[in-house]
């Protein structure tokens, strides 16, 4: 088994970049986080973004100038460089290798977004439970997590090991964490939770 920064770092190598995709390949991605994922986002310029596993910045370049900040957290450093790389024009965007779970953030955010990488977590509770303390007050928090229940990726050149994420599992740890659930949704591939920190804590 590679490790998850090791498997999407031979993923560059190897010429996957999902930002390069050709239109084919986009509209497959959409599956998961598409038309409705980016509604449920319903980005400003008002709003401070953290998106979680944001790879070489695919649903980055979605948004556009949508936005007052926005930060991008990944695991790879291949994945984080080249997004650094085509990006480098934004001066409100900034991105950063490192792991979401043990990264010391100074700052806190209106929207937490993530989509197919709750599946590498393994402690979701941990990771819920954090993305909630660097809420803000009324901050929203998204979530596109992959249907299939598959254990691990096997790319013929690397494998790694997943952690599958139960939608009732998903939703009981949202509420546990102190989240009002506002809505799920499916989508072919996905289920999209938003959720919402309704609290009087800053």
């Amino acid at each position: 088994m590679t490790t998850i920064s090791e498997h999407y770092d031979l993923l560059i190598e190897n010429g996957n970049d999902p930002v390069s995709d050709t239109p084919e390949l986009k509209k497959y991605m959409d599956r998961w986080d598409g038309g409705a994922f980016i509604r449920c986002l319903a980005p400003s310029k008002r709003k401070d973004l953290l998106e979680i596993g944001c790879g070489t910045g695919r649903i980055f370049s979605k948004l556009c100038d949508r936005y007052r900040s926005y930060t991008g957290i990944d695991l790879s450093p291949k994945t984080i460089a080249r997004a650094r790389e085509r990006f480098a024009q934004y001066g409100r965007a900034q991105f950063v290798c490192d792991d979401f779970l043990h990264h010391t953030f100074s700052e806190k955010f209106d929207l937490v977004f993530s989509t197919l990488t709750f599946m590498h977590i393994q402690d979701k509770e941990k990771a819920v439970g954090k993305v909630f303390a660097l809420l803000r007050k009324n901050g929203r928090f998204v979530l596109s997590t992959d249907k299939d229940q598959r254990t691990e990726i096997d790319t013929g050149y690397s494998r790694i090991g997943l952690f599958p994420d139960d939608p009732k599992v998903i939703k009981d740890i949202l509420i546990r964490c102190g989240f009002t659930l506002s809505r799920t949704l499916e989508t072919q591939a996905a289920h999209l939770f938003v959720a919402d920190k309704i609290s009087s804590d800053e």
